[in-house]
């Protein structure tokens, strides 16, 4: 084995061909390497004659109808003499590819989800699926299934010694000879995404929680590496000792001795990174590029690539950049002040080196006064587009024909849009009898209606009315992108009345059935505690003073007691307690420290109130519960890493007679939507779509939870990962029936949804 004395890695060379994200990477020899993608192909790579430093792409594998995952190479045979490859994708089968001539000749098909892991078991296939299985394939047959954890499998792996580990979306790696599990490893916080062998030591894993950790086949943690700042993707060793992964953090991470002792910078995620036997690396981007680094001086690249991807690096950084909420890049130059202003005191904000500087226009000395630089803002402004310095709901472009170029039209909602078009048409020396069409223009795109024509116009010139033309000109403009009526979804809803009167009223007449009980007695409430309920209470009611009002400790554990101790037929008043409590600041942060010290307490009230005899009650008031948590960020981590216990426990509710409970649940699916969009999390998503996808299906479900299904099947659609999945289900035919429908917001969602399965 070669011995690798650490030194700097450096770019080598780049792998260019890919139309979107490089996904995985297969290591077939020094000389091939295989890159699957998210444009659902497969690259190989071979390594160049005359440039030994560079490879170039010797074969294209087309067959896949999504993107591509996990691939895995089988050495040449008498019949393969250029060896197989073995990928799983998306579109749920697992492809064998004869690397001679880019055929595909095995297509195995079974699981009933996206194929995760690929590994060679001596002659098998073994695949790994979110559908929560393992299969052994066998001469291109499947010769058996067993489901392996009770959440998605992200990961699967042949080990030296015979067995397979597996790692789950549960947090947990099992290790298993044949179907039976020998060992679960239990350690990380969130899912295990990765896997990878590590010589004459054990095995290692990536995951969701930020870490790497080194196992010993017997469950002992050997070595946890820390220093990603987000999820990690991918984990590969070296004969060297050296470890190298990957993240979502635009990071490869090069480990020695469990030390951090180098980090790749890229233009996007780091899907994935694996080691050549030389010691080299290569990492998969979601920029849509492979890249090979290496610490040999005679292979390193030459200086104009390096400065090339320096650049690359440098655009890339400047372009997330943002200040007050605004990306940097798009900011106006200096030159942008040569401009005069147009009232006294208008701000305008613009690029300055890699800063933002805000100016004010000073109407009396007809000049610009630097206010001073700009920090970043909030979250979410910056999604807003700009034109000119400036933030606006809309930034239209306006094609006015004749072989004029593309005018931006920018409109705040706030505006009256008939002034939105004077100002325009004046700025842009345009004639007014463009007036009404512009203004149709921009209703029609802003989704606005029934807005009275403004007859009040004076040109400011000749000090005449605007003429409005009953036929239209010429004139025609197109929207940048398709506007929505109801996607994306922003921000989560709340559940924020009660009945605090009648929550007292129930929670007093159990705790004297209690306490007349001599079985129960012990758990009824004292005075001092019922006393304690009142000002509870008292407290949530006046949510003007929510910022000045506290919760003691004793307050969360009292709750949180009669949940618990109380029988399930009486918990719900205090439950419904809870779901008020979350919305006071301090009220939820208290109860999240519970949650934290122990991790079990909302699972174990979940499951308490989903046994046999569930009563709507209990369902209704919990699901109100989960759904009002969304609201505090604190508990989105728990939320993401609980939201496939959380969605089976509840999955029966979108069938329910109880509109309330239909309501609330699919309430809770619509947060977890924007939720896992945000947190990039596919396989949550998909979970989310197949439930909501279900209510919309429900011919019985109550309209308000059918609009809020189907708002959360568009936004999953739009901004989520699942588009394909959903195209896949048949979503198409979900949208015609709501366009059908009678109700219009039925109809306005249907519309947005076919108008989406419609763009490319």
């Amino acid at each position: 084995m070669m011995d690798i004395d650490f030194n700097e890695y450096k770019l080598r060379c780049e792998l260019r061909g890919h139309d979107d994200d490089v996904r995985g990477i297969c290591v077939c020899t020094d000389e091939h390497i295989a890159t699957s993608s998210r444009d659902r192909t497969i690259r190989v790579w071979s390594l160049g004659s005359d440039d030994k430093r560079k490879y170039s792409a010797s074969k294209i594998l087309l067959g896949h109808t999504s993107f591509v995952g996990p691939l895995a190479s089988i050495p040449p045979s008498e019949e393969y003499p250029e060896g197989r490859l073995v990928s799983g994708s998306m579109d749920t089968s697992v492809l064998v590819w004869n690397l001679v001539n880019g055929e595909v000749v095995q297509s195995l098909k079974g699981h009933k989800m996206q194929v995760t892991g690929v590994t060679l078991d001596d002659e098998d296939i073994v695949s790994s699926s979110v559908d929560q299985t393992l299969r052994r394939w066998r001469n291109g047959q499947l010769v058996e299934s067993w489901e392996a954890h009770q959440s998605p499998v992200q990961a699967v792996l042949k080990l030296p010694s015979g067995e397979l580990i597996s790692g789950s979306s549960d947090t947990t790696l099992k290790l298993w000879k044949g179907k039976t599990s020998l060992r679960t490893f239990t350690g990380h916080a969130d899912t295990v995404r990765g896997l990878a062998v590590m010589p004459d030591l054990g095995f290692l894993s990536a995951s969701h929680d930020g870490s790497i950790r080194l196992w010993a086949l017997s469950g002992e943690v050997l070595l946890e590496m820390v220093g990603h700042t987000s999820i990690v993707y991918s984990v590969d060793a070296h004969a060297s000792g050296l470890i190298v992964s990957g993240s979502e953090d635009r990071h490869a991470k090069i480990w020695k001795d469990g030390v951090c002792v180098q980090s790749l910078e890229h233009p996007g995620c780091v899907w994935d990174a694996k080691f050549l036997e030389s010691g080299d690396i290569v990492t998969a981007c979601s920029d849509g590029v492979a890249r090979v680094w290496t610490v040999r001086d005679g292979m390193i690249a030459d200086q104009m690539e390096i400065d090339a991807f320096d650049s690359l690096i440098s655009q890339y950084k400047l372009s997330r950049k943002k200040v007050g909420g605004m990306k940097l890049d798009e900011l106006p130059g200096i030159d942008a002040l040569t401009l005069p202003g147009t009232s006294d005191g208008q701000t305008k904000v613009v690029r300055e080196g890699d800063n933002g500087v805000a100016y004010a226009w000073n109407m009396s000395e007809q000049r610009w006064d630097k206010i001073g630089e700009v920090v970043d803002g909030p979250d979410g402004v910056g999604d807003r587009p700009i034109l000119d310095g400036a933030q606006y709901d809309f930034v239209f472009d306006v094609d006015i024909g004749d072989g004029e170029p593309i005018r931006k039209l920018p409109y705040n909602r706030s505006e009256n849009p008939y002034d939105a078009a004077d100002k325009w048409l004046l700025k842009e020396n345009l004639p007014v009898a463009y007036r009404q069409q512009i203004v149709d223009f921009i209703l029609q795109n802003s989704g606005q209606k029934d807005f009275t024509f403004n007859p009040s116009f004076r040109d400011p010139f000749t000090g005449a009315n605007a003429y409005v033309p009953e036929q239209a000109s010429h004139i025609a403009a197109t929207p940048a992108k398709p506007l929505y009526k109801h996607i994306p979804k922003r921000g989560v809803l709340v559940f924020d009345v009660a009945q605090y009167e009648g929550i007292l009223k129930k929670m007093t007449e159990f705790n004297n059935t209690l306490r007349s009980d001599p079985v129960n007695t012990d758990k009824s409430m004292t005075e001092s505690e019922v006393a304690r309920v009142g000002a509870i209470v008292k407290i949530l009611k006046d949510t003007s003073h929510y910022h000045a009002t506290n919760f003691t400790d004793m307050d969360i554990a009292l709750l949180l007691n009669v949940i618990q101790a109380w029988p399930a037929a009486m918990m719900f008043p205090a439950t419904d307690l809870v779901r008020m409590l979350v919305l006071h600041p301090h009220g939820a942060s208290l109860l999240f420290k519970h949650v934290e010290n122990n991790n079990d307490l909302l699972l174990d009230v979940i499951k308490k109130v989903t046994e046999d005899s569930a009563l709507p009650a209990n369902l209704l008031t919990t699901v109100r519960v989960l759904v009002n948590l969304f609201k505090n960020p604190s508990f989105h981590h728990w939320l993401q890493r609980h939201h496939s216990q959380i969605l089976d426990a509840f999955s029966n509710c979108y069938s329910s007679p109880n509109k309330n409970l239909q309501l609330a649940y699919s309430t809770l699916l619509l947060n977890y939507a924007v939720l896992l969009i945000e947190k990039k999390d596919e396989e949550g998503q998909a979970q989310v779509l197949s439930a909501a996808l279900q209510i919309a299906e429900e011919e019985a479900a109550d309209v308000d939870s059918k609009f809020r299904s189907l708002v959360a099947i568009g936004s999953l659609m739009l901004e989520g990962l699942v588009k394909k999945i959903a195209i896949d289900f048949e979503v198409e035919s979900i949208a015609k029936s709501a366009k059908a429908s009678k109700e219009a917001k039925i109809i306005e969602i249907g519309t947005d949804i076919d108008l989406l399965i419609r763009q490319p």
